[in-house]
């Protein structure tokens, strides 16, 4: 069969990502589970006892972040296996190990905001002025006292924390089903050649130049999906319900408050952005006519979004990769670069090509202690070259962040974490607009950007307004049927695609289907719009030599949650809360596909 999915067995070593950076193997991760597990009771002596006085306070919070860092190492190594491969019974059941492990310490952690939030705002602030221990804690403690309408009782809390495990298995469910069960039908070019799909190699199958290939990888892979639609929405329906159920255990108004309050964020840059995006849809509408037209088509399809648009197709291979990335990283100094490439290069943090059972997708992950590590599927083109960029985003902001920061403030968030990675994109992409000068080369780049563009300024807004639209319906009392959640989708996506794109209804509609992460995540999928908008507003200043431009950006990576997000990204020169951003990044967007016109 051609286009054969390697097994992991068969993935050269060198790569594959370092799991023995965390634990030399899987003895040492066990006696680290069970070192977490036996210092529980450790916590228990400090309930009722952190208003003693700030040294007690400050025993604890040294206790709990040593088994918080402990526990979140624990969690990296687990993923490391099940990730890349989901049928491997070892490896789920390490993952479940290590997600009940932190379900048993937020438990046994249950009791430290409330009891500090009993200490006071006023007095919590005089101990970090005479408790050395405690000094950096400031700004945790002021965001703790924004929250106090929404922390319950030590005996609640404790509950919902203890619903964490259980309350993961929709997506859990979801995920498993979508990455280890879920059989494609294999795709076939227009000679009849078999290509076999799997979540690693799908996306390189729906920009093949054979409209063939492409036609049957997208119908397949959409109709595995659909085959087992009602258990998806089950899960998906669940989920929801969970986050309802905690936004109002938690006294929110909404599940899109309880999601948006906690770092600061008003509900207005939610419906900003989506007011924004509706009224620059005849942007993209520009884009599919372009398409039609360049493609020699009667009817634009789905699966022609991506379609080449070069004649020759710029092939990347990794090694390429690596060197076209650093060169456009320059602007942001060596250190930044030397980092980047020794991770590239040496210390393995990327999980590389694609293999059977591999999740689908790609993402950065890692805790303090560990390497920002990097899993995706390599597939020796533009579009893995710019995934990789993407994903070197979230790790070089993990590096900076986990490097400057202490414990309590090295998890930067997700308002902040696109900002950071389509940031990279964006660097990189005009570095190879201003190196690479054929005419075909060009073509493919612009092509990059703008698929680049649909998935985080088309598709994700379009997430969004599915997910506030499912969220509302549950908290009106409504059901949600695979049916409804098909149509609504599908509803969604018309508007975007107009009259420009002929629609398979039934497919488009299955696309919820297909982000089995991302859904359940409680609105993260808006964050992917304000990311690119943010990190093209700041990629201007840095690629025009403005003065400070850089270094505020490198300052905006090692923020971290020191600052509320929207501050953070104020000092390095954007306001989110503003739709103007969003404004500018249609513009980016509508000057690329100008420059597309012209060499189509």
């Amino acid at each position: 069969m051609n286009q054969r999915v390697p097994e992991r067995s068969e993935i050269p070593i060198e790569y594959t990502w370092d799991a023995a950076s965390v634990f030399a193997g899987d003895d040492d991760w066990t006696a680290a589970v069970n070192m977490v597990a036996s210092r529980l009771e450790e916590l228990a002596v400090y309930r009722g006892r952190l208003a003693d006085g700030p040294a007690t306070l400050a025993d604890y919070l040294a206790l709990a972040e040593a088994l918080l860092r402990a526990t979140a190492q624990v969690g990296v190594y687990a993923r490391m296996f099940y990730a890349v491969n989901t049928t491997d019974a070892a490896a789920q059941a390490r993952m479940d190990r290590a997600t009940a492990l932190s379900a048993r310490l937020g438990a046994a952690l249950a009791f430290g905001e409330p009891e500090m939030l009993a200490i006071g705002a006023e007095r919590l602030r005089e101990w970090t002025r005479t408790e050395p221990r405690l000094a950096h804690y400031a700004h945790h403690f002021e965001r703790l006292a924004n929250r106090a309408a929404h922390v319950r009782s030590t005996e609640v809390e404790e509950l919902l924390r203890q619903l964490s495990e259980p309350f993961m298995a929709a997506s859990a469910t979801h995920s498993i089903l979508t990455n280890a069960d879920l059989r494609f039908a294999p795709a076939q070019d227009s000679q009849g050649e078999p290509f076999e799909i799997a979540q690693g190699t799908i996306n390189a199958l729906l920009t093949h130049p054979d409209r063939e290939v492409r036609r049957s990888a997208w119908e397949s892979y959409a109709d595995a999906h659909l085959a087992l639609k009602h258990t998806q929405a089950s899960c998906l329906a669940t989920g929801v319900k969970q986050n309802v159920f905690v936004a109002r255990a938690r006294h929110y108004g909404s599940a899109l408050e309880a999601a948006l309050a906690p770092n600061d964020i008003s509900l207005e840059v939610f419906h900003n952005l989506i007011a924004t995006f509706r009224q620059h849809l005849p942007v993209w509408r520009r884009y599919w006519r372009l398409r039609r037209r360049a493609l020699g088509l009667d009817a634009l399809r789905v699966y022609d979004i991506k379609a080449p648009l070069a004649t020759a197709p710029l092939r990347v291979p990794y090694s390429q990769a690596i060197e076209w990335i650093c060169e456009g990283m320059q602007p942001l100094g060596e250190e930044y670069v030397t980092v980047m490439r020794r991770g590239l290069t040496e210390q393995r943090w990327v999980d590389v090509y694609p293999n059977r059972g591999k999740r689908a997708g790609a993402f950065s992950m890692g805790s303090p202690g560990t390497h920002p590590f990097i899993m995706m599927s390599y597939n020796d083109d533009i579009f893995s070259l710019s995934t990789l960029a993407h994903e070197l985003g979230h790790s070089m902001h993990s590096y900076y962040t986990r490097a400057t920061q202490p414990f309590v403030y090295a998890n930067y968030g997700l308002f902040l974490a696109e900002v950071a990675s389509n940031f990279n994109q964006a660097l990189v992409r005009a570095h190879l607009l201003n190196r690479l000068q054929e005419r075909q080369a060009r073509i493919g780049i612009l092509e990059e950007a703008l698929s680049n563009f649909h998935r985080y300024f088309f598709v994700m807004p379009t997430l969004a307004r599915f997910e506030i639209e499912i969220h509302e319906r549950v908290e009106r009392g409504e059901a949600l049927t695979a049916d409804s959640l098909i149509n609504l989708m599908a509803d969604l996506f018309a508007e975007g695609y107009g009259d420009d794109v002929a629609m398979d209804r039934e497919r488009v509609g299955a696309t919820w289907m297909q982000f089995s992460t991302h859904l359940y995540a409680n609105f993260y999928t808006y964050q992917y719009a304000t990311g690119i908008s943010g990190a093209h507003a700041l990629a201007e200043g840095v690629l025009a030599g403005a003065p400070g431009a850089a270094e505020r950006y490198l300052d905006f990576l090692k923020a971290g949650s020191s600052r509320y997000p929207l501050d953070v990204l104020r000092h390095a020169g954007v306001d989110l809360s503003s739709p103007e951003p969003v404004q500018r990044a249609f513009a980016t967007l509508e000057g690329y596909v100008a420059q597309l016109e012209t060499l189509v």
